[in-house]
């Protein structure tokens, strides 16, 4: 059952949806500089969430940048700028997507203009910049500054939006940021049979507006060979719009609150990832700000540089396999045995991390 913190829905390991679009695999295998992200084993996780192996995705060098955010942002600016040549890249971002964009703009000889909620640290947005990006800072949350972007890039001759938030009669260039983000799941499946260890049993994903756990589900609901493993979305509980849209059985906007979770402050689902979140997510869990930051000293203590949105899967699994046993028991029998936890930023990523808001 439903709660304030945790929601499950044990019949969506039996949802099947078509298979992800592979061609952006390609594409960022052909980027210069690229190799795969390490999977690193973690023995004393494993230990402590009482399963087999846990695996982390470690997003926190992903060509030249601390985030995963450039596989989507460079795959949809690829394909946008092959239909309708522009001059100009707008975005709306509470921080790692936005740099995404300001740099692929730099590598293109683009310029790019980027908008940033109230929320967003200030050396954030400093690192924007630094890409050559104008930053404009909204007087708001991060729902107004994707609508502010989108009012500029309409306005605005030569302009394109790059936003990983599908809005009505805007889902194209959405819908390539998430193929962008097959790459990251492809790797990981690779590097799972090279370790031989098997088909991953669980995998939780951060969540912001839902783009990276809508790939999760196009990528592991698609038909498969193994046992589908169980999918754990994982939110601040200041800006659980997923989950609260998951227990009212519709989209649903909550209203945001400061969090050290930055990236994931998001009070309102994707439209584009809703239908799949809904039918293809196991569960999906709310954590606190000290929760994730207790999460990511313990990994770096591993050697493992995370921020507070990267660790939330560490935080997340915490709540689902240790914290009562019926959560554990709602996920899959497998699931106890490989788990993935996506470390989507390096600590270098969150200002809040090192200055402790």
């Amino acid at each position: 059952m439903p709660t304030t913190d945790w929601y499950a829905r044990p019949s969506a390991r039996s949802w099947t949806c078509p298979p992800a679009p592979r061609a952006a695999i390609g594409f960022h295998a052909a980027m210069p500089g690229y190799t795969p992200t390490p999977l690193r084993e973690m023995p004393v996780l494993a230990a402590e969430l009482g399963v087999h192996r846990v695996l982390v995705k470690d997003e926190s060098a992903r060509l030249g940048l601390p985030a995963f955010k450039i596989l989507g942002a460079s795959w949809a600016i690829h394909r946008a700028l092959a239909e309708t040549p522009g001059e100009r890249l707008v975005t709306a971002t509470d921080g790692n997507h936005g740099r995404a964009v300001a740099r692929t703009a730099r590598l293109l000889g683009l310029t790019a203009e980027v908008f940033v909620p109230t929320a967003v640290h200030p050396a954030a947005a400093a690192a924007i910049a630094r890409e050559g990006a104008r930053v404009t800072r909204v007087d708001g949350s991060y729902d107004d500054a994707v609508h502010r972007a989108a009012d500029t890039a309409a306005r605005t001759p030569g302009a394109v939006l790059v936003q990983d938030t599908a809005l009505p009669g805007y889902t194209r260039i959405p819908g390539w940021i998430i193929e962008g983000y097959a790459t990251l799941f492809d790797e990981t499946d690779a590097q799972l049979r090279a370790l031989g260890a098997g088909p991953a049993g669980l995998v939780a994903v951060p969540v912001g507006v839902g783009s990276l756990a809508q790939a999760a589900v196009s990528h592991y609901r698609a038909p498969r060979d193994a046992p589908p493993p169980s999918l754990l979305s994982v939110e601040p509980d200041t800006a659980a719009g997923v989950l609260a849209s998951l227990t009212a059985g519709r989209p649903t906007t909550v209203p945001t609150g400061a969090t050290l979770m930055a990236g994931l402050n998001c009070g309102t689902p994707s439209s584009a990832a809703w239908p799949l979140l809904r039918d293809g997510l196991d569960a999906a869990v709310a954590v606190t700000d000290a929760e994730s930051a207790r999460a990511a000293r313990d990994l770096a203590a591993l050697g493992l540089s995370s921020g507070p949105c990267g660790a939330a899967s560490l935080a997340g699994a915490r709540a689902a396999l240790t914290s009562a046993p019926e959560r554990r028991a709602a996920l899959a029998e497998h699931s106890t045995r490989t788990v993935v936890l996506l470390n989507t930023e390096g600590a270098e990523a969150n200002p809040h991390a090192s200055t402790g808001r």
